[in-house]
């Protein structure tokens, strides 16, 4: 019998690797959840996901993608690393989106520091992050005053971060404030970016530096409470003349170029994460239509229940086919990676959300109840609208790639 398409196209490196995942997913995650539903709605971060389920994570080396062999870490065929990424991030998600997301900052920042950082850095913080299972890492961008807009191909000096940098006596001095940010409020390890040159544009004017989470200066303000997502807690942080060591600057004055090498994997894992939930309502949705009766028949008998279900698979099947293609032209470099980034990522967004909206009403009234597990999938899809920047922001990038003459022109300040 021949594999379906989408094995035939697995390495076998690559079905391993999945193999361990979903064995992570559906003896150790999975069984975590349904466990106790109300887990993830406990007040204080620190307590919501035990340390051991990151240590099995690491314990089946899910943890250390993209770590340099060197440091103990996994590297990937540069062939196929953002396919394996994508493969990788639907699994973890298929038993639950934050964890995804907490593993996934890992796996970008560990793709970023391996291209972008010193060998100084690399070799102090890499076996740092090898040997502690419960050491993250975070991406800090987003700024209360500024976030998904910015990313319009607006590059003037209006649009630049608040946040600054200054270099004084052999360090950079930061001042600002970041929001919104993934692993945010306890990671150990920030990559932060500010300002360094008001008078340029924020393509040219922006620098990237390496911040430990002691650092004198960086406080974590807040721990955000999202609606989903939940067992990754997002941060807000404040950097108040916080003083890093010349040698921590990752990229001077052109770091969101250089970013490039992080922002593509991260909307090829942003689809992933969101598929991966979509699957896992499928699952759910298609075992309960089989097994409850209504109206005197089985669920899925009934001619409405079927249709719903087959758009759920049609959607789910579409999303997988366009993942794989973007993720296959940002390993092949190609011309329209970037365009097919944020395709897939608005396309996925809201296609994933309608498959669990779908989930619940199938389940009738018990697809709002927290026992049964259902609500879950549609709130953690819903975050997905916004994460690596809005729908409607990336719709507007992907008309500039298509019309770069005449989409998007700058109005100007206000």
């Amino acid at each position: 019998m021949s594999l379906p398409m989408e094995l035939e196209d697995l390495s076998v490196e690559q079905r391993l690797m999945r193999q361990t995942c979903r064995d992570f997913v559906d003896d150790v995650v999975i069984p975590f959840i349904r466990a106790d539903r109300t887990r993830e709605w406990v007040m204080d971060p620190a307590d919501r996901l035990p340390p051991e389920i990151l240590q099995k994570a690491d314990d089946a080396g899910l943890r250390s993608l993209g770590v340099p062999e060197r440091y103990g870490g996994v590297e990937l065929d540069p062939e196929t690393e953002a396919q394996t990424f994508a493969l990788i991030g639907s699994e973890v998600a298929r038993g639950d989106g934050g964890l995804a997301d907490k593993l996934a900052q890992n796996w970008k920042i560990s793709v970023l520091l391996r291209e972008l950082a010193p060998e100084h850095l690399q070799d102090t913080w890499f076996p740092r992050y090898m040997e502690n299972a419960a050491f993250l890492m975070a991406h800090c961008l987003t700024e209360p005053r500024g976030a998904s807009d910015r990313w319009l191909p607006y590059n003037v000096p209006e649009a630049n971060m608040d946040t600054r940098a200054t270099l004084e006596e052999g360090h950079w001095i930061i001042n600002g404030r970041k929001q919104f940010i993934s692993n945010g409020y306890d990671a150990s390890l920030y990559v932060v970016y500010a300002n360094t040159n008001r008078e340029v544009g924020m393509l040219e004017g922006t620098s990237s530096f390496l911040v430990p989470r002691d650092t004198p200066g960086l406080t974590v303000a807040r721990c955000n409470e999202t609606i989903g997502g939940r067992f990754m807690n997002n941060g807000e942080i404040v950097f108040e003349d916080c003083r890093v060591p010349e040698d921590h600057l990752l990229a001077h004055n052109d770091a969101l170029g250089k970013a490039g090498v992080y922002f593509r994997p991260g909307k090829i894992l942003q689809a992933a994460k969101n598929l991966g939930v979509g699957m896992a309502a499928f699952d759910d949705t298609a075992a309960f239509v089989q097994q409850h009766v209504q109206g005197g028949r089985v669920l899925i008998e009934h001619q409405a229940v079927a249709l719903r279900l087959a758009q759920m698979a049609i959607k789910l099947d579409a999303v997988k086919a366009l993942l794989r293609h973007a993720a296959r032209a940002v390993d092949h470099n190609a011309a329209d990676a970037d365009k097919l980034c944020n395709v897939v990522k608005v396309f996925t967004s809201e296609e994933i959300l309608e498959v669990c909206k779908q989930a619940m009403e199938l389940h009738g009234g018990n697809g709002s109840m927290l026992e049964v597990g259902i609500e879950k999938y549609f709130r953690d899809a819903s975050v997905f609208l916004h994460s690596d920047a809005t729908v409607d922001i990336s719709s507007f990038k992907i008309v500039k790639a298509m019309f770069p003459e005449a989409a998007g022109t700058y109005a100007g300040p206000a």
